[in-house]
């Protein structure tokens, strides 16, 4: 998997986990699916980091979606 898809996919999941733990949190149960989002966004985003040569900023993210929502498109 490229890097830049990781990064994404970390992200949107990363994004995806906060409406769940809320919907736990509110309905007294327990966040098991929002534990599994969390813990897949990191790796997702750790291993993104790790193997783009230099890393990845906070300015890099919104540069990377829009490459790779070009590259979809196109």
């Amino acid at each position: 998997m490229e890097p830049d898809v990781a990064l994404v996919l970390g992200s949107i999941f990363g994004v995806l986990a906060i409406p769940t733990i809320m919907s736990a949190i509110s309905d007294r149960r327990a966040p098991g699916v929002s534990v599994i989002l969390v813990l897949f966004s990191g790796a997702l985003l750790f291993y993104a980091n790790q193997n783009h040569p230099g890393g990845y900023s906070l300015q890099d993210v919104p540069v990377v979606f829009m490459r790779l929502l070009k590259q979809l498109i196109s």
